[in-house]
């Protein structure tokens, strides 16, 4: 009988353990996580918390999961380095649900990645009227081919063969729902010819031969003869010809028409790398429209004649998906009841996650980050898999209060599956529902790294940490409100959802704009705003640049400590950039050395010639202020904003961008850290700190207090206040109630989402909207401020 009560072996492995534990700023640290929990990590901003979870626990779970696969599958996935711990035990399967946005390929939508466009498509292949095909007959992405040719078999005579494949993908714009127009006006001067200079594209000069040359010289049409005098012949040539081999000066070059010329230059590139005044160039000649001939759904004839019940496959990926839910589960067809019943599941997902709101054909790359994480969430929630580590990054960023509910109710879910689910999180509501929470800090960057508490969330409000003083924080309602200097004035706005809505936007004073997720706040602000109006708008996109990339030089601060140095020691401030003449010649300046192992793991070692310093010996010899090149890179923004403000480094214009950088809450960063490395939070601060210093009169912020500690939401309240007195209007998209409470004035939109929103369900100062309690925004902040 004794033996029986003995626990069995197998089930002592309740802990994930952490040992030494020194990623990023970790400072050797050691944790116990119980497995089968709901876990909370807390923190300030840069205290540690990603480094912990993503960079420590799940790194090493996927990595030892990528290994158990054959060297050759090794070699299609992302290499990992094995993260800087001593010890990781009782680590499970880590499916990180993260708040990257999703793909911007203008082919990817809400339908095609989430499983529900594939089954969409088995579904009208089997009972669709006319049956036109198999589900590749409804993809938008598979275009319809025929071919026709003799194959032989082996040393059998030849036989004539035909080949077709009927796909659903639009002929005319080739399934991407709208056709560029190119404006021919802005690509030449057709009074002039090719010899005198008619061609007005960036960078096309008259005597460039490799371009110009080449169309003079091609023989396909009469350089000194003025474009607009060419015949039919020659201008078809010049507009549209194929590629073809031509000699210019007895160099081989390629002659092809202008059109698709410009096509492969120009818009095959993203736009938002582009430089400005390209893009202002591609933004004049370049107009899209909706395909005329597919109206917009991308998909061909065929695939729209095909129906169930009426509906054909556009109309049912227009639809809302909670109407969608709703059709399907009205449709009794016992052939195809499996599909039906698993379609209906992961519909009513969505809707169960809050999205059904979203219609199946959104653009992927159009999803706020909170709505790209939910979407990628759908697939786990009706999963079999149990003893699964789930990792999650701010789930509730963009959720208003009212939606926060619902969320801790699915991270509950999945933790009563028999999953251990690890969560990122600020917000007090989310916290509050932790079985188990681990708080970092005390600070951030290199005052951060340590274990400041572990324990119940009750434990956690009774200690002194900084979170555990700040869990309770309430923001109050203002007495007093400042008046507007005018308006800015938005007239039947109906992007998206909304409906027709007229609305006067305060300017010179803080505008907050909220209303649950779905209820048209983005599409007002970011798709209704007068083109004229001087705005800058400051998003959580990733901002575009390579390993080398850092805040230094995407602010411009690298310019004035280059120019410092250089004048302190006599030399050109080139030598001071780790991209030009100053860089180690072994890592070209990387401070790297990557190893690319074909099929296994690359591997990026520290580069032995430089020790990680990305300078040459030489430079590194050259002194401001006591400090090389390398150290200052180094330093964090408060301690550069020191170094630099006074003494013999003093430089007032790099002071005055750290001091931009530490009044958005950054001084915690490393100059020199890659950009990559960066939160959504931290770049939308980053842009933020470079925008400041703009002429630009209204500011429009995207949820500024993702990835903000309670106790930072103070002090970026004050940077609001500091942007309003200095004569900005400051529009921001926001949940947090502290932020509502600090306005002037509230634009709330509603009631619902999707079709149930679109409409301004009030407008006025925050005390009126508590008062009134008439929306659900209202009840919320009303219990927030305790009224």
């Amino acid at each position: 009988m004794a033996t029986r009560d003995k626990p069995h072996a197998a089930d002592s492995h309740d802990l994930i353990r952490v040992r030494g534990a020194r990623e990023n700023n970790l400072k050797d640290i050691s944790v116990e996580i119980p497995k089968r929990r709901l876990t909370v990590f807390t923190g300030v901003s840069g205290s540690g918390k990603s480094s912990l979870v993503f960079g420590t626990i799940a790194a090493e779970s996927q990595r030892m999961i990528n290994e158990t696969y054959s060297a050759f599958v090794q070699g299609f996935m992302p290499s990992m380095a094995r993260p800087e711990v001593d010890l990781l035990e009782g680590l499970t399967t880590a499916i990180i649900v993260d708040q990257e946005r999703m793909g911007a390929n203008s082919r990817s939508t809400v339908g095609t990645a989430t499983d529900v466009n594939a089954m969409l498509r088995i579904l009208f292949s089997r009972i669709g009227d006319p049956h036109i095909g198999s589900p590749q007959a409804f993809a938008f992405n598979i275009p319809s081919v025929k071919g026709s040719g003799a194959i032989t078999v082996g040393d059998k005579k030849a036989v004539k063969q035909t080949y077709s494949l009927t796909g659903g993908m639009c002929p005319r714009c080739e399934g991407r729902g709208s056709v560029s127009d190119i404006d021919l006006s802005q690509l030449y001067d057709d009074s002039k010819s090719i010899a005198e200079g008619a061609f007005t594209i960036p960078g096309w000069k008259s005597d460039s031969w490799w371009t110009v040359r080449t169309y003079a010289e091609s023989g396909f049409l009469d350089p000194e003869k003025p474009i607009s005098k060419f015949t039919k012949k020659e201008m078809q040539d010049f507009l549209y010809h194929e590629p073809v081999k031509v000699k210019v000066e007895g160099v081989n070059l390629t002659y092809e028409g202008l059109i698709p010329k410009i096509q492969k230059s120009f818009l095959s590139k993203d736009r938002e790398a582009m430089q400005p005044h390209i893009r202002a160039f591609v933004d004049r000649a370049v107009t899209f429209t909706v395909c005329p001939e597919c109206d917009g759904t991308r998909l061909s004839e065929g695939a729209r004649s095909s129906r169930i019940k009426g509906v054909n496959i556009a109309d049912a990926c227009a639809m809302q998906i909670n109407d969608l839910a709703e059709w399907v589960r009205g449709l009794d067809e016992p052939s195809v009841a499996p599909l039906l019943g698993a379609l209906s599941e992961v519909l009513e997902s969505f809707v169960e996650i809050g999205l059904g709101y979203l219609s199946l054909d959104r653009p992927a790359g159009t999803l706020s980050g909170g709505e790209a994480q939910r979407t990628k969430m759908i697939r786990h929630l009706n999963s079999s898999l149990t003893d699964v580590t789930y990792v999650f990054d701010e789930p509730t960023i963009g959720l208003h209060p009212h939606d926060i509910q619902r969320m801790n109710e699915l991270l509950l879910q999945l933790r009563d599956k028999g999953n251990t689910v690890l969560v990122v999180e600020h917000k007090p509501e989310a916290i509050a529902i932790a079985d188990h929470v681990v708080d970092l800090g005390p600070g951030a960057g290199t005052a951060g790294g340590t274990v400041c508490f572990e324990g119940t969330v009750e434990e956690l409000r009774a200690s002194d940490t900084t979170t555990g003083r700040h869990l309770d924080d309430r923001a109050v309602l203002k007495e007093e409100v400042r008046k507007p200097t005018g308006a800015l004035e938005i007239r039947g706005a109906s992007t998206h959802n909304l409906r027709d809505v007229d609305v006067d936007i305060p300017l010179g004073v803080l505008t907050v704009i909220t209303g649950v997720a779905g209820s048209g706040k983005s599409s007002l602000v970011h798709g209704s705003i007068p083109d004229d109006a001087e705005v800058v708008s400051i998003d959580q996109g990733a901002i575009r640049g390579s390993r080398r990339s850092n805040p230094a030089t995407y602010t411009g601060l690298l310019d004035p400590i280059r120019k410092a140095f250089a004048k302190a020691n006599g030399v050109k401030p080139a030598l001071f950039s780790s991209n030009s003449e100053g860089a180690c010649p072994t890592c070209n300046g990387a401070g790297v050395i990557y190893t690319d192992l074909a099929m296994m793991a690359g591997v990026a070692t520290v580069c032995e010639e430089c020790g990680g310093k990305r300078f040459q010996a030489s430079v590194l010899e050259y002194h401001l202020g006591g400090r090389d090149i390398s150290e200052v890179l180094a330093m964090s923004v408060s301690e550069a904003e020191e170094f630099f403000g006074s003494g013999e480094a003093r430089t007032p214009a790099a002071h005055k961008i750290l001091d931009r950088l530490a009044d958005v809450g950054l001084g915690y960063l490393t100059i020199g850290q890659p950009l990559t490395t960066l939160s959504g939070g931290e770049r939308q601060r980053l842009k933020l700190a470079t925008h400041m210093a703009e002429k630009g009169g209204v500011y429009i912020l995207d949820e500024p207090t993702t990835g903000l500690h309670l106790a930072d939401v103070e002090q970026l309240l004050g940077l609001l206040d500091r942007l309003v007195e200095s004569g900005k209007s400051v529009i921001v998209v926001e949940h947090h109630q502290a932020v509502m409470a600090h306005a002037d004035w509230i634009i709330d939109l509603g009631p619902g989402a999707g079709h149930d929103g679109g409409k301004i369900v009030f407008e006025g100062t925050p005390a009126d909207l508590v008062a009134a309690r008439s929306t659900i925004t209202g009840e919320h902040l009303a219990d927030y401020v305790g009224s």
